[in-house]
Formats: structure tokens, sequence, C-alpha cells
């Protein structure tokens, strides 16, 4: 009876942990657990097992009362805790302010609520915006000639120029109150996104505007002087503006800025007013040699404390017409030989009156939150909407190219080793683009999701590198040869400038996404470090031992919920659908519910060393990113009506992010500093094993071999790009001879075979389609049909050349056009 009561209790203690009950319901529990073995066995026997119950019992009763817990616990754990959480720096605090937590809260939690995901509004467009998104749009992208940008002019055209500030691109954020389209935040990435697809330059050229710079920091934060002044001028193309941050000296790292301003009086406009003298120096300013309005970041002090905010203010953002005295806008930058304009600028004791600072007084010292806050929501339309074209971009044209082109006898896409890279841009379009649009839809919805567009960007633009090169590596030297026909180079040089700007991945992966998810998103870790740095020290013990005590009952649910679901391979997790992805649905609560346990020991045992133990940081970074974009992946699916076709690449994608998680926590669980540590996690994670494997060989033959024609599948995972059917466009002439190749393809099977069986000479191909006819093995139709595919195709694989005069002539070109 005894052994049945404690097997009745183990499984009571289990259900407390999980339901992460207060300590008073701990301490009933082992009391009445006691109780009932001392009846069982004789009220006056002393027993063993009572005994063992009765004193935790009796402790965690005594430590359910606060002032008690306080006394004897927590505030000897939180003397200890100022010394080992890291410090929040006034950056890093702004930082966090700035941002919200959605899904990426639910996924720290361990226990995510589905309903938080999938209830985030299905992507759409506005009748206006979809009528944009098919007419000016199309017509920008077909103005523009890339390689004529890109190599002869080193800029746009004027009048392509032109047409995007006359329709309104350099403003699709500014609402339409004052001048501009007042777009969702859907609409700018997709519009940005099908751009960039056609020339990366045109797309980083309306992508700045509506991303970090003075439109949206005016719209915010402007008075309404500022905002009368500007915005319509600026959302009609009358001002162009850039914003400058960066810093030589600076980087990613904002509090190192050397750039300073200093309240003083000084003249304006023939008048003695309060202003601020500024000294500056910035580079790699996108828009920075065309603007005509700047945006400035700078240190801002007050020595006579004229503004009532102290000596040192803090940063502050002023916005200063570029012809304004002082202001020295340097030569261009050339970044990865993009035609996008981007260069440095400067200013030596530029005074401004107070009445250019962003927002005016009321806003000095507030620069950075002003800026992570737009930077938030910014970072999460740009750059992943410029990644995932990319990859979408690569995956039809390089689809189309594998089935065109034959080696030994058949087109090379249905080639294993070619299927193999294929596949991945078949599985990460699907993916990225899921991820793309569910963040997009989150802005929409008033979400600033800071850790969630970090990972992102991070995200997208290393898989933009990745399959781009998967691209050139099937096109061979048909992609290394540049000239006009190329419609890969482009997209292939200026990958690294996608990886670099708004944050490099390294320090985005390696710093930011899990050192300040974990400090945002976790359910109690913010709590513990903002009591520790409460500066009212019996505020602080009150509120730390509050958050500890959460504290104390989320780590018992993750060690137990963790090592179930790991035993049970999440058989048990929860899921919001009962059909074919329940299962990953399943995995992912399981793997979400590994993550937090996990988080919260390599936070809490590393401590400030979290910032030193970098590859250990991205690590988990890797693990949440992956974790976020299966989230995605999944509610596309159901987001575009749970497409049967579409299910394998939802499957594939699952089992490599799977894959992919068990080998991140691997990793860390190698390279962790303790080893006690190190063996537990693994064991409660992998109490059996590592399982996943990552998707088939055959699958991902499958997946590839469907994208060889065209079809609504292709169609679907290529959406909202620029498509052209022109034969004499650069990529429509592969639209084109894929249809002729689809026409002519069992004409074609009954030529090679008679060319194997020796019926016919094989001579250059079009001289034995003519051989063909003449033997009654194909009709005049079906070898017209043929000869149009072969010469089409004929076309395809040429690559461009020039004469040695015309690339000196060039070179030298491009050097005069970068330096006016």
């Amino acid at each position: 009876m005894t052994l049945l009561m404690t097997l009745i209790f183990i499984v009571g203690f289990v259900a407390l942990a999980l339901f992460e009950a207060k300590l008073i319901f701990w301490g009933l529990a082992a009391l009445a657990y006691a109780a009932l073995v001392l009846a069982l066995n004789g009220a006056l026997s002393l027993n063993f097992v009572a005994i063992l119950a009765f004193i935790p019992g009796a402790v965690f009763l005594l430590l359910s009362v606060p002032m008690i817990r306080r006394l004897v616990l927590t505030n000897h754990i939180y003397k200890a805790v100022k010394s080992i959480l890291p410090r929040v720096s006034r950056t890093e605090q702004e930082a966090l302010d700035a941002g919200t937590v959605g899904w990426d809260a639910e996924l720290f939690s361990g226990r995510p609520r589905w309903n938080k995901l999938l209830d985030i509004e299905k992507p759409h467009l506005t009748e206006e915006e979809q009528a944009f998104l098919d007419g000016p749009t199309e017509e920008a992208c077909k103005m523009i000639d890339d390689w004529d940008t890109r190599h002869n002019r080193a800029d746009m055209p004027e009048e392509v120029w032109q047409f995007l500030k006359d329709n309104g691109f350099l403003g699709m954020l500014i609402s339409k109150d004052h001048g501009g389209l007042g777009f969702s935040a859907q609409a700018q990435s997709m519009i940005v996104s099908k751009i960039a697809g056609r020339s990366i330059a045109a797309g980083i050229t309306v992508m700045v505007p509506n991303s970090l710079g003075p439109g949206e920091l005016l719209e915010k934060y402007g008075t309404k002087e500022q905002q009368d002044k500007y915005l319509e001028r600026l959302a009609t193309g009358k001002e162009v503006p850039c914003f400058a941050l960066t810093a030589p000296h600076a980087g990613s790292d904002a509090a190192g800025m050397r750039d300073v301003g200093v309240v003083c009086e000084g003249m304006h406009e023939g008048k003695k007013v309060l202003g601020v003298k500024l000294n500056w120096e910035k580079r790699y300013i996108t828009l920075g040699p065309v603007a005509t309005l700047l945006g400035l970041a700078f240190n801002l002090y007050d020595p006579e404390n004229r503004l009532g905010k102290g000596t040192n203010v803090g940063i502050t953002l002023a916005l200063i017409p570029t012809d304004h005295e002082g202001v020295n806008i340097g030569r261009r930058h050339y970044p990865a030989r993009s035609a996008f304009m981007n260069g440095p600028n400067s200013g030596k004791d530029v005074f401004i009156p107070l009445d250019w600072i962003i927002g005016g007084t009321e806003y000095c010292g507030q620069g950075w939150r002003m800026l992570m806050e737009c930077l938030s929501t910014g970072r999460a339309i740009s750059l992943p909407a410029i990644g995932t074209v990319s990859i979408k971009q690569a995956l039809r044209v390089t689809s189309a190219y594998a089935r065109i082109r034959r080696q030994f006898g058949i087109s090379i896409g249905m080639m294993e080793g070619v299927a193999e890279p294929i596949a991945r841009l078949v599985k990460s379009a699907y993916m990225f683009e899921g991820a793309r649009a569910t963040t997009a839809a989150m802005v929409d919805e008033g979400q600033k999701p800071s850790v969630i567009s970090a990972l992102l960007k991070y995200r997208t633009t290393d898989a933009m590198r990745e399959r781009i090169n998967d691209a050139m590596d099937v096109h061979g030297g048909r992609a290394v040869c540049d000239g006009p026909s190329n419609y890969l180079f482009s997209g292939y040089q200026a990958t690294p400038v996608a990886i670099t700007v708004e944050g490099a991945n390294i320090l985005t992966r390696t710093l930011i996404t899990f050192a300040q998810g974990a400090l945002r998103a976790h359910p109690f870790l913010y709590k513990e470090i903002s009591a520790a740095q409460n500066d009212n020290v019996a505020e602080g013990q009150k509120a730390f031992d509050k958050a500890f005590a959460g504290h104390t009952g989320f780590m018992l649910r993750n060690i137990l919920a963790s090592f179930l679901h790991s035993l049970t391979f999440g058989r048990f997790a929860s899921s919001p659908r009962n059909g074919p992805t329940k299962i990953y649905y399943q995995r992912l609560h399981r793997y979400a519910q590994n993550f937090a346990l996990v988080g919260d020991w390599v936070v809490a045992f590393l401590g400030g060393d979290l910032k030193r133990k970098q590859r250990i940081s991205g690590r988990m970074a890797d693990i949440l990113s992956d974790l976020y974009l299966m989230s995605t992946t999944l509610k596309r699916w159901e987001d575009d009506g749970a497409i049967a076709d579409d299910l394998p690449i939802v499957q594939a994608i699952a089992e490599d992010r799977f894959a992919a998680i068990e080998h991140s926590f691997d990793q860390v669980f190698n390279n962790f500093p303790n080893p006690a540590l190190r063996v537990l996690m693994r064991f409660l994670v992998f109490p059996l094993g590592r399982r996943a494997k990552g998707s088939s060989d055959r699958e991902n033959y499958r997946l590839a071999k469907a994208m060889l024609r065209h079809s609504e599948q292709r169609d679907r995972l290529t959406r909202d790009i620029f498509v052209s059917f022109d034969p004499n466009d650069r990529t429509g002439i592969l639209e084109d001879t894929l249809q002729k190749v689809e026409e002519a393809e069992e004409i074609e099977k009954r030529f090679i075979r008679a060319l194997k069986k020796g019926e016919i000479a094989r001579r250059l191909d079009r001289d034995a389609i003519d051989d063909a006819v003449e033997k009654g093995i194909l009709n005049d139709n079906e070898a017209g049909i043929l000869r149009a595919a072969d010469e089409a195709t004929d076309k395809v694989i040429q690559v461009d050349d020039f004469s040695s005069d015309e690339l000196s002539a060039d070179r030298g070109n491009r050097k005069n056009v970068a330096a006016e």
C-alpha cells in the first residue's frame, strides 16, 4: 500500500511541476504523503519514508511565506545574482524597451499556445495595394536594366529615379494624411521584394526610405511643424532621405559613438538662437550621395544643463538639409560593386537650431530607443524581403535552366546530384516566404518584433548566400560569366551587402538574438535582472523574491516536461490540428520545451559570461530561429489552404529543421563549460539519443523533379516575383524556352531514340532534324516544334563575351562615374 501511495504521489508531484504550482501546494502535498504513510504503518511508528517527506514538506510551507523566504533564502541569492547576472547598459535597456514580444515569448516559455501563432492574420493586400503591385511595381521592373545600371552607369537611369519618385515608392510608409501611400508592412515587403528580384540596387533604393529613415521617424516622433514641412516632400520624392548612424570607430557599438553635439548658442538665419554644435563622421550611408535630407544620430552633451536633462543627455537624432553650411557629403562607396547610392558624410562645427532635433527637445537623449523601435519594424520588412525574393528568383531561373540544359542525353535537373541543390532551393523558398509573410503580418498587427526581426534578418540573408551559391553551381559557367544576359551574378555580388548591413550577421547571431531574446522573452529573467539592478534594495529584494519563486516553478516544470516529451518524442505534446501536420506541431512543442530548459540553464550558469561565450549563444540563436522558421512554415501551409501538393515540402522542411535543432543542442552540450550540467542537459533532452535524421534523398529528388516544368506549384513557390515571358528579356527567355521544351518533350524523345538506334546520323541537331523528316521519323510540324525548342535552348546556354577594348573602356568609365 505504501508503494501504491508513493506512485500516486509521484504522479501528483509531476502534475504540480507541470502546472508550476506554488510552494505551499508542494508543502501540503509532501505533508499529506507523510501523514498517509504514517497512518498506513501506525501513527506512532517512525517511518523513514514519512520522515523524508515531512522535512521538505515543512521546509516548503515555511518558504511559501514571502517574509521567511526572503530572510532565509532569496535575499542571499539576490546578493549573489547582482554579481552574476549581466548588467544591462543604457543602450541595451532602450533596445529591450523598444521592441515587443509575441511568438518568440511562446517559444521561450516551452509550452507554445498555438492560437498565438495561428490567429495572426493571414497575409493579404488591399485592392489598392494589389493594384500598385500589379501596376506601377510591374512597370518599374520592366524599366530596369540591371546590367546597364550596375555596369555602365553605377546608378539607376534618371527616368527610373523619376518614376519611383512620381509614383510614391519612396513614401510607402508615410500616411495618406501626409501625402504618402500609407501602405501596410505586408505591401511594403512585397513591393520591395518584387523590385529587388529584378535589381538589388533598385530594391535597396526603395527599401531604405521605407525602413530606417527620416520618414518613419518623423511619422512617429516628429513635431507637427516637422511633419508638415517634410513628410509630403519625402512622400513625393521632392526630398531624398538618408540616415547617418554608422561611424568608423563605433560600428555596431552605439555607445561608443564619437559623433558629438554640444548645446550652445549660435547664429541661424541671422539670429542668435539656442541650438547644437555638431561634429561627426559617418560611413556606409545608403542614399547619402544623393540625399537632400540627412537624419543624424549623435551623442548630445549639455554642459550648462540648459535643457534640464543633465550634462550627458545621450543619443539624439536630428534632421539636417544636406546643403546646410558645414555639411560634407563625401564621395561614393562601391559596396560589392553594386549600383545603389552609398557613401560617407561628415560635419565640422555645424550649428543647428533645437527645432531640427527630431521630436524637439522632448526627445533629446531618446534617440537609441527611437531607432530601435523603427529598426525592429523596418528590419522585419526590408532585408527578409530581399533575402526571400533572391531565393525565389534563384529557384525560378534554376529550375527552368535545369530542365532546358541537357547533358548525357537528359535534362541536368534529372540528375540526382543536381536535384540536391534544387531541392534546397524549393524548401528555402517555401520556408522563408512563410516567415517573411507572417512577420510582416505581425508588424501590421502593431507588434515590434525586435528579436524575431533580428533572427529573420540573419537567417534570410545567410540563406540567400547559400541558395544563390546553389543556383550558381547548377548553372556552372553560364553563371560565372558576367554580362547583359546573366541573371544571377548581380545577386551573387550583392549578397555580402545584405549580410553586412543593419547589423552584421556574425554579431546579430552571436550577441543579439539569443541574449536579447532571453532578456526580453523569458518569463522571469528580465524581472530578476530589473530587480537586481533596482537602486532601492528593499523594493528590489521583494520584486526579486516574487520573480525567483516563479522562476523556480518554471525550472521544475522544464525539467520534468522536457524529459517526458523527449522520452515520448513529443507524442503527448500539444497540437492545434489532428491532420497530417499534427506530429510536426507536437515535435515542435517538444523542442520548444527543450529550448526553454537549456536556455534557462545557459543564462543562469553563464550569467555575464554569456556575452563572451558567443558560440554557445549563437547556437542557441540557431535553435530559436529554427523553431520560428518551422512555426511559420506550418502557418503558411494553413494560410495557403492546406494544399496537399505542398505537404511533402512541409514534411521535408520539418525533418531538416528538427535535425538542425538536435545538432545545435548537441554542440551546446559538447561545449558547455560545466561538466555536470552538460551531462544532465543531454540526459533530459536526449534520453534515448538523437533521432532526427533530416529529409531523405528520395523525398528531395521528388521535390526537385516537380519544379522542372510550368505548374501551379512552381508558380506558388515563386509567387510575387517579376516573371517575364518575353524572349528578349534576360529571364523571359528562360520561361519562353521552357514552354517550347515542354511542348517538344515527346517529340524530342522519339528524335533521341532514333539517334541512339543509328536511324539518323548525329550531326548539328538542326541538320539531324531535317534528316528525321526525310526518313519519316518526324513530320514537318513536329520538326518545327523541335527546331524552335532547339533554337531557344541555344540562346539560353550562350554566355556573354567582350572585346578587350570594351572591358578596358568599361573599367575607366566606371571609375569616372563612381568618383563624380
